[in-house]
């Protein structure tokens, strides 16, 4: 059992709606976006007058054309987190960070956001595509808590637009930016415990999903039929445990890459609209920050009971399965 202490998410102000992709003049429309992924604005760390003088075709100018770093954004949700879990940085012994898209080789990311909030701890960086918060969740469990410090923040930094190339309809329309970070601890007990967490790769997949050569690319049609093939599968297995009453809510919370897959597996596995948590519709695809976005714009609205089903896929082909139980 870990326990999940605060989580917190920031998004930049920069909107970039359906029509902004339409006059971008790149072949697509807000009718041909909704019918495809249900996407209506996405926010991006970038300068939307950059985007439509370069379209980011050569993604080196990206940081420059950036109102935010990672290690900015990577703060400010891990403030939100802290708040929520009433903790310092002096509370924090370990920093792990993770995302499609790290600012650096090196240093770890984790380091200079560690930096920007004054904590002084081992820091390392984690990576797993948009299953990076649930590879974290999933690697801190795994591990022995007398090994552990009491307090432990995640952080996933994911300003995903800077590898888009903005003349690709195909993918550009699907993706924006958007920051997660959680306090965890498998020791301090909390009202919110992750109770069951697995991981696996599809690895003879690896190559359907990448960033190469700082631009994003995917084989789409596979890895949605992978995504939605897979997070069915989980979300059947944990509507099989036991004590699922009418007085015990069901909620899902999938891999935010598009709204349409996602209600396909809720139809598939008979999960009522009002047990679906989502954001994908306003924020995109902001991959490893989607699911835990979701969780914590909802961090008021759990009762006693809840039991959160969390089905991510990323890149690898990785799929990690988490259940949050709220006590």
């Amino acid at each position: 059992m870990l326990y999940l202490h605060g989580i917190g998410h920031f998004h930049p102000e920069n909107v970039m709606n359906n029509r902004f992709f339409e006059d971008l003049d790149i072949g697509t429309d807000e009718e041909w976006i909704l019918e495809r992924v249900g996407i209506r604005e996405r926010r991006t760390v970038m300068s939307l007058d950059y985007i439509v003088q370069t379209k980011n075709r050569d993604p080196r100018g990206a940081n420059e054309a950036s109102i935010y770093t990672n290690a900015q954004t990577g703060c400010y949700a891990a403030k939100m987190a802290m708040e929520r879990a009433d903790v310092t940085p002096k509370d924090i012994g370990l920093v792990i960070s993770g995302c499609c898209a790290p600012s650096f080789s090196t240093p770890a990311d984790a380091a200079v956001i560690a930096a920007e909030l004054g904590i002084d701890a081992p820091c390392f960086d984690l990576n797993s595509a948009c299953t990076t918060f649930g590879m974290h969740v999933d690697f801190v469990s795994r591990m022995a808590p007398e090994r552990m410090p009491r307090f432990i923040l995640i952080v996933q930094p994911e300003n995903i637009t800077r590898a888009m190339d903005f003349s690709d309809r195909s993918n550009c329309v699907l993706f924006g930016d958007g920051t997660t970070a959680a306090v965890l601890s498998a020791t301090v007990p909390s009202r919110y415990a992750f109770t069951m967490a697995h991981s696996s790769t599809k690895t003879v997949a690896w190559d359907k999903v990448m960033i190469i050569n700082g631009h994003f690319r995917q084989d789409g049609h596979a890895v949605q039929g992978f995504a939605i093939r897979s997070m069915t599968d989980a979300v059947r297995k944990f509507q099989k445990l036991p004590d699922l009453t009418e007085n015990r809510r069901f909620l899902f919370v999938g891999h935010q890459a598009n709204l349409l897959a996602l209600r396909t597996v809720c139809e598939r596995a008979e999960i009522p609209d009002d047990h679906h948590w989502y954001n994908v519709d306003s924020l995109g695809n902001t991959g490893c920050a989607g699911a835990p976005g979701v969780l914590s714009a909802h961090w008021d609205d759990f009762r006693s009971g809840d039991r959160v089903a969390i089905c991510l896929v990323g890149a690898g082909l990785t799929t990690v399965q988490l259940l949050l139980e709220v006590q």
